[in-house]
This record gives structure tokens, C-alpha cells and sequence, in this order.
């Protein structure tokens, strides 16, 4: 089953960290690039970084850089979102999007997302 699945949200405090990852299963991992996204209530849905299938090329929104950090791990099919400073503004649902670079592949879905609540 082509798929992804987030996991690591939760509740944190100002200035607390946390870890997201995002395991994918039914296709060649490596061929995608992977990109987190979020998407607060009531609001459209942000791109947050993008990482290129070898890990090469990153890009973060302006509102994350400096506190996020993007990677992946291909012989584990994961990537992963580690979030530290947060404050509230981040408080949103977190989606992993795959996108194919490589080759043929097939169009994967968006998965459940992981709920991020960061407040005192």
C-alpha cells in the first residue's frame, strides 16, 4: 500500500522541542523528494521545508529557519522533522508530502498529519 504516515506531534511548551517523522511504505522512497507541510484551524495549508531525495538540497520557510531542521533517512524510508524553539505560531497540523524526482513512481497522498500544540 502506497502510503505515509506522520507520527511525534503532541503537546510542548514555549521553547520546547519536538521530533516528527514521516514512514513511508509501497514505494521507492529515495526517488521522492519529501516536504512537510502544516496547516493551522481555519487556515490554508504552508509549506515548511523540502528535502531533496539525496539529502542535497534543503529549503525551510522563513518562518521556521533557524529552528527546524529537515532530514531523512533512506534505508529506513523516514523522514523527519526536528522542531526546536517552538512558540504557538507553530501550532498546526504537520503533513509529510512525497514528490517524485526519480524515475517512475506512483502519486502518494497525503497522510493523517500529527497534531503540534504548542502552548503554557
Amino acid at each position: 500500500q502506497v502510503q505515509v504516515v506522520e507520527s511525534g506531534g503532541g503537546l510542548v511548551q514555549p521553547g520546547g522541542s519536538l521530533r516528527l517523522s514521516c514512514v513511508a511504505s509501497g514505494f521507492t522512497f529515495s526517488n521522492y523528494a519529501v516536504s512537510w507541510y502544516r496547516q493551522a484551524p481555519g487556515k490554508e495549508r504552508d509549506l515548511v521545508a523540502t528535502i531533496t531525495p539525496a539529502a542535497v538540497g534543503i529549503n525551510y520557510a522563513d518562518s521556521v529557519k533557524g529552528r527546524f531542521t529537515i532530514s531523512r533517512d533512506n534505508a529506513k524510508n523516514t523522514a523527519y522533522l526536528q522542531m526546536n524553539r517552538l512558540n504557538p505560531a507553530d501550532t498546526a497540523v504537520y503533513y509529510c508530502k512525497p514528490r517524485l524526482i526519480v524515475g517512475l513512481g506512483p502519486l502518494v497522498d497525503w497522510g493523517q498529519g500529527t497534531q503540534v500544540t504548542v502552548s503554557s
